[in-house]
């Protein structure tokens, strides 16, 4: 894939499903997971208007929006929630600044090791009885990342079918948000994998999940650094079936302004037809991304940048007539890899950094 100062890191593989940030691409906000999350290109990281000095969103959910009705799933026992516990005794105030994580929903993401029906299964059910909805991230594609930070994946395209096949079996007719496989189409429309072969695949697991009959469905898109030809991001969102889907993701691990995402958003849905709704993973945008460009520190800047601050808590409040929701698909204080001297490696989870972000937001 691209250089990878160019992109976002998540995690490692097998650390980003072990920790969380998406026991499946897919958990605003559960338990732990043991798939890294992507890294993801961003084209060059160029100064931006912060933005915490940027007005939140607000204002009635979109028309039609499918996320109306139930509140986001807090599962309360992820890795922000743990660590405050452990703190609560002697580091009380730290405690009270990793609530501004522990306490806000955040996907769990979901990959391709273990059992991943009881996976599935058991975050829904507990969402289900607390009559919230979750939300997971699949991310088993194969040759996921294009062997970057995030490698790994399904070992086949009849694997993964399996695999969906099996996530889809613990969803079990319950309601769920589901994104699809970050960085997967924007991999495709780059020429890392062979796009008729992936986007079919990614048509064929939209179609799987809907068929469990609460599924919501969002296709991972990028973010507006990435894919900047609109038009060809939109054709390949087609053939990954956005049609059968609820709309697509953006700015999933990245932290990309929400006005910028939104404004790209609505570009890529215009692309689409002017109809198709989106969501923005708004976990550590509080701030934008770093401005410049070159390494920070010895490592790339996108990743485990200092002095970030969180984004605006999930909601689907957001005043936009296309916009279903502001998410947190990546769960902060997760590292997006070991990029320099003693940061964990991808999809760990990190204290240190998880109360730099909270204390600063």
């Amino acid at each position: 894939m691209a250089a990878n100062a160019a992109r976002i890191g998540v995690g490692a593989l097998a650390a980003r499903l072990g920790t969380a940030a998406v026991t499946a691409v897919l958990l605003v906000g559960c338990g732990t997971t043991d798939t890294p999350a992507p890294s993801t290109p961003t084209g060059g990281q160029q100064p931006g208007r912060a933005a915490q000095n940027a007005s939140p969103l607000a204002g009635p959910p979109a028309p039609g929006n499918p996320l109306v009705g139930r509140p986001f799933f807090v599962d309360g026992t992820g890795p922000a929630a743990t660590q405050a516990a452990q703190w609560e005794a002697d580091r009380a105030a730290d405690a009270a600044e990793l609530r501004k994580i522990a306490d806000r929903p955040a996907a769990q993401w979901i990959g391709g090791e273990g059992d991943v029906t009881s996976k599935v299964d058991a975050v829904v059910g507990r969402a289900a009885a607390k009559g919230q909805l979750p939300l997971l991230v699949a991310y088993n594609i194969p040759h996921r990342d294009c062997g970057n930070f995030s490698a790994g994946g399904a070992g086949s395209s009849d694997e993964y079918r399996a695999w969906i096949h099996a996530f889809a079996a613990g969803v079990k007719g319950r309601p769920v948000i589901v994104v699809l496989e970050p960085d997967a189409v924007a991999h495709a429309v780059e020429g890392c994998n062979q796009e008729p072969d992936r986007l079919a695949l990614l048509a064929e697991a939209v179609s799987v999940l809907k068929s469990t009959g609460k599924a919501t469905v969002y296709i991972d898109a990028g973010n507006p650094r990435w894919i900047t030809d609109v038009k060809r991001l939109a054709t390949a969102l087609q053939q990954a079936g956005v049609a059968t889907a609820d709309g697509f993701a953006l700015n999933v691990a990245n932290f990309i302004t929400t006005t910028d995402n939104v404004t790209y958003g609505n570009a890529v849905s215009d692309a689409l037809g002017g109809k198709t709704h989106f969501v923005v993973d708004t976990s550590r945008n509080g701030a934008g991304p770093v401005p410049g460009n070159g390494d920070i520190n010895g490592g790339p800047r996108w990743c485990n940048p200092p002095d970030r601050l969180l984004g605006q808590a999930p909601t689907i409040e957001t005043g936009q007539p296309r916009l279903d929701a502001l998410l947190w698909v990546k769960r902060p204080g997760e590292s997006d890899g070991a990029c320099r001297p003693g940061e964990p490696e991808a999809g760990e989870w990190w204290p240190d950094y998880a109360l730099s972000l909270a204390k600063r937001s």
